[in-house]
């Protein structure tokens, strides 16, 4: 009997070592948990230039390792600048409990945090990230957030300037804002900062609708010798839009990125956008990996680009002149 309990004793010890053995045996060859990450843009769905900004974003997730579908999930939302449109999906992504989430513009990224203090927010294209209640510091962003500003608020004058520039005779501008953004209140006072000493009187067009943009810029037209600044959280919406209505009146316009001049706008200045994307795939890669957002410093832009619309200039009879020319990064003929 003693020798068949020790026989079974032994069988037992040697049973319960080996089904402690294999589950770990077993979960050392599992692949690696399939990681999420949730993006919320500020364009609209189907928007070209959105979807390209997208599409270079999750290109260089693949280059650094990371392939849809495979060892990654991506779940996007199209917020298009807009108030309701963004908290809803905020909520959303955040109910999906990502891993980190891609939050693009102020609207986006205040939506997102105001869901959750503890997922990862890598931000995009946010001009002013403490005013804005963001972050605290940009060197060492403290919370579960941090990225990428497009510029800074004092660049908005220099729209202001190239719009004199190229159209000296300009003495009334309108500054095509969201007036829901806090990025749009804050670069209009920028550029009202500048107007005085360039002679020139500015007021804001406030983008609550269609008809009243069309509005707006119709009895801009009337009042002679104006001129248009169309800032981010404007042209994200109504690009198409803006373009067509200065082409219709006849007003020199300077937008903030190159998407507006590649569908016919005539001159911009802004970051390389699509440039923040590749850097932003960088730090969402780099806390997928183990970082915090705390020991990612906030960054801005290296990358600056002055785009001309050289078809456009000549439609609106304007002779640019050379110095702007010779500044350009791209003229499109």
């Amino acid at each position: 009997m003693n020798a068949l309990w020790l026989n079974r004793r032994e069988f037992i010890i040697l049973f319960g070592g080996a089904a402690v053995a294999w589950p770990r045996g077993a979960w050392a060859q599992q692949p690696e948990r399939k990681r999420r990450i949730g993006v919320l843009m500020n364009a609209s769905l189907n928007d070209p230039y959105g979807e390209a900004r997208l599409a270079t974003f999750k290109q260089v997730l693949q280059q650094l390792g990371w392939n849809e579908g495979s060892n990654v999930q991506i779940d996007i939302r199209w917020g298009a600048n807009d108030v309701e449109r963004e908290r809803t999906y905020a909520a959303e992504l955040v109910a999906l409990a990502p891993d980190v989430i891609l939050a693009v513009g102020t609207l986006g990224v205040t939506a997102v945090k105001r869901e959750t203090q503890t997922i990862p927010i890598v931000f995009n294209s946010v001009s002013d990230p403490i005013g804005a209640g963001v972050v605290d510091n940009l060197a060492r962003p403290d919370g579960n957030v941090t990225g990428f500003m497009n510029f800074e608020y004092s660049l908005s004058g220099k729209w202001l300037e190239l719009l004199k520039e190229i159209a000296p005779r300009v003495t009334r501008a309108a500054v095509l804002r969201d007036s829901t953004n806090p990025a749009g209140i804050a670069q209009f006072g920028a550029i009202r900062a500048r107007a005085s000493s360039l002679g020139v009187d500015v007021s804001p067009i406030d983008v609550s609708g269609p008809s009243e943009i069309e509005h707006a810029v119709a009895a801009l037209a009337r009042s002679g010798d104006a001129g248009l600044i169309v800032t981010g959280s404007a042209g994200e919406r109504y690009r198409y839009l803006i373009v067509a209505l200065a082409s219709r009146y006849k007003l020199p316009a300077v937008y903030n990125n190159r998407f507006e001049v590649t569908s016919g706008g005539l001159i911009s200045y802004g970051p390389d956008l699509v440039d923040l994307y590749r850097l932003a795939a960088g730090y969402v890669d780099r806390i997928l990996s183990g970082a915090k957002p705390v020991e990612l410093p906030v960054q801005t832009p290296t990358k600056y680009e002055l785009v001309i619309n050289l078809k456009t200039a000549k439609t609106l009879g304007l002779d640019l002149p050379a110095s702007v020319l010779a500044r350009a990064d791209e003229v499109i003929e």
